[in-house]
């Protein structure tokens, strides 16, 4: 029995032992076990994660990197000619540092032009007439030499080689400038002011002067269409972000021009009115040089538009095939055209011109007929080449019409001078130079482009529900006529009010009113407010409606129109002057103002600018815009733009 009971106890102990050990083993297991389970779990997870992370981090290299290597759309090119990629060449870095240039070559180049015509009446002892009839021809040969750099510029050397050359050409005539009036034409020292004219010069140091300043002319003409063009090839027209760059661009530049022309027409001019013409004219060329060094430095970051050959060979081409064949009737549509292979295009990323209904007896030149061969330009031409030519016959009457503005502008340079030169020009014994009032131009310039662009701009657009824009180009240009009208009556008002309180028996007709200088302010600032609006928006217009290989082209017929406008003035003049002038009168712009009238003067250029605004009325109502295909170059995605507006 005590054996029976030991042995169960025994068996009930193991069998407690063992039921509690399993328990205890199972639980060890299990918890060991959910530990593992937990553990492969979470690390399971932090695996999963981990991919996702480098999965994530992937993505944004690759994104990144094709970010990097995206090229951009328009068919430009970097320095060694590869497709320019759009994170490391043009946009804004490029932009500001041309905006930059074009400042300091403005300055250098205002340093001379604006002060150009009291030069040649104190140093060079000419009349009043001669001098503004000479400024503006060498104005207006300024701008006549854009032409020039324009045609180099698209059709062989390209923009950035084009304005290398002119800017190292502006700087040779500066310096040559600079060293002639030193060594010969300031003689005594000190002459040139109010008070102490100069003598009289040699036919050979007269020579050298104007050797110089039309130097100037050439190096600053050729450069300044092709550097507004080549700022403009910094952003992509068919990019989203860019495109309103590029627009932005444009109010920038002729911002960048004004502001260059501040310091010229204020700082420079005062030193040359007190008789430094060295100083100021060196001053000038250091700037140029300055600006030169700049534009050199950006050439890694350039984009570059590739030269598509000679444009007149293109438009005679269309004319000689459209007159071979001006028996030939015309086509039902556009579609029976020859269109070309489109290869020449997409070498330069040019795009082609949809067919328009004008000028019909161009079309001729692209009917395929039996005996046509299609490697002979001068029998066959594509829609795209007819419709360049159409493009250029249809800019031109706008271009016209531009003419007569820039006849009231140059007015700004020579006669507003002359006419503030007689005017009481101190003020709180402070003297006023005459040249330096067009700061007052200037700083309109640079109000009213914030105006348009943040105020009124807005306002239209929100006005318009058919279009997101606000005024078109051609509206801007028709308004800017309009206030070109207002500020030669007022200039005409200022002069009859001059006349009124004038000294006509001076001898030196300097200060010869008492009518206060200030009094020109309103004339001044209106001609500012009339650039914003016609030339900032003949900029854009003539640049964005000339063909791909004509951008430079487009640019200059703006800087043609100021040139032909000055020649009319000084046309003008010469009329005026011979039909006014008789025994008992001297003429409207006599040597001494004070015996002339230059208030008709004015009072005849507000009339004929009135009569050019119908006219451009009537050319603005039959333009037709100018319609482009999809570039001939391989499309991108454009959502991964970042925000690029400045």
């Amino acid at each position: 029995m005590c054996i029976y009971f030991l042995l169960q106890t025994r068996c009930n102990y193991f069998t407690f032992n063992v039921v509690k050990r399993t328990e205890i083993t199972s639980r060890t297991y299990l918890d060991i076990h959910g530990l593992s389970l937990s553990c492969g779990i979470k690390e399971k997870a932090a695996r999963r994660k981990h991919r996702s992370r480098s999965k994530i981090n992937d993505q944004r290299e690759e994104k990144l990197g094709n970010e990097e290597e995206e090229i951009t759309l328009d068919g430009t090119v970097d320095k060694h000619g590869h497709p320019a990629v759009r994170a490391t060449t043009g946009r804004w870095f490029a932009g500001v540092l041309l905006l930059v240039n074009q400042g300091l070559a403005t300055l250098a180049f205002f340093g001379v032009g604006v002060n150009l015509v009291l030069f040649l009446t104190r140093v060079m002892g000419q009349d009043n007439a001669e001098a503004a009839n000479n400024v503006s021809k060498w104005t207006g040969t300024v701008y006549i030499f854009s032409l020039l750099g324009a045609f180099l510029s698209d059709s062989y050397w390209g923009r950035y080689k084009t304005c290398a050359i002119f800017q190292a050409i502006f700087v040779v005539g500066l310096v040559s400038l600079s060293l002639t009036s030193y060594i010969f034409l300031i003689k005594p020292n000190g002459c040139g002011d109010e008070k102490m004219p100069c003598r009289s010069d040699s036919t050979v140091h007269t020579v050298l002067f104007y050797m110089s300043i039309y130097l100037i002319a050439l190096g600053n003409g050729g450069y300044q269409p092709t550097i507004a063009t080549f700022g403009a090839d910094q952003f992509d027209e068919d990019h989203p972000q860019e495109s309103h760059s590029k627009v932005s661009f444009f109010s920038y530049f002729y911002l960048a021009l004004n502001l260059g022309s501040l310091f010229s027409n204020t700082i420079l001019v005062y030193f040359e009115d007190k008789g430094m013409w060295t100083l100021g004219f060196w001053a000038s060329a250091c700037s140029a040089i300055l600006a030169l060094v700049l534009f050199l430095i950006g050439t890694p970051r350039y984009r570059h538009c590739k030269p598509t050959g000679n444009p007149i060979s293109r438009f005679c081409q269309v004319v000689v095939a459209a007159i071979r064949k001006w028996k030939i009737g015309q086509p039902s549509n556009g579609y029976e055209l020859y269109e070309g292979d489109g290869r020449d295009l997409a070498d330069n990323g040019s795009r082609n011109i949809l067919h328009t209904k004008e000028f019909k007896f161009l079309n001729k030149a692209a009917i395929i007929t039996s005996k046509e061969r299609f490697d002979n330009p001068w029998r066959l031409c594509p829609v795209t080449q007819v419709e360049e030519v159409k493009c250029i016959l249809r800019l031109f009457p706008i271009w016209l019409c531009t003419i007569l503005y820039s006849v009231v502008f140059t007015q700004m340079a020579s006669l507003f001078v002359e006419q503030g030169d007689a005017m009481k020009t101190t003020v709180s014994r402070f003297h006023i130079p005459p040249a330096s009032m067009s700061s007052f131009d200037i700083l309109s310039v640079a109000a009213f482009i914030f105006i348009y662009r943040r105020v009124l701009d807005p306002f239209v657009a929100s006005l318009k529900k058919s279009s997101p824009r606000g005024l078109t180009e051609l509206q801007r240009m028709g308004v800017g006529l309009i206030i070109a009208i207002m500020a030669m009556v007022a200039a005409g008002i200022v002069e009859h009010f001059r006349l009124k309180y004038a000294n006509i028996d001076c001898s030196h007709c300097t200060n010869s009113s008492s009518l206060s200088i200030l009094w020109q302010v309103p004339q001044y600032v209106l001609i500012g407010a009339s650039e914003v609006f016609m030339y900032v928006g003949q900029l854009e217009f003539f640049n964005g409606q000339a063909p791909d290989g004509l951008k430079s082209f487009g640019s200059a017929l703006c800087m043609t129109s100021i040139s032909l406008g000055n020649y009319v003035s000084s046309l003008l003049v010469s009329i005026v002057m011979r039909i006014s002038t008789t025994d008992n009168m001297p003429g409207w712009i006599p040597g001494n103002l004070n015996k002339g009238h230059l208030d008709r003067f004015y009072f005849l250029l507000a009339a004929l600018t009135a009569a050019d605004f119908v006219v451009y009325l009537i050319c603005a109502k039959w333009y037709k815009y100018i319609e482009f295909e999809q570039r001939s170059i391989r499309k991108q995605d454009e959502e991964k733009q970042g925000d690029l507006r400045f």
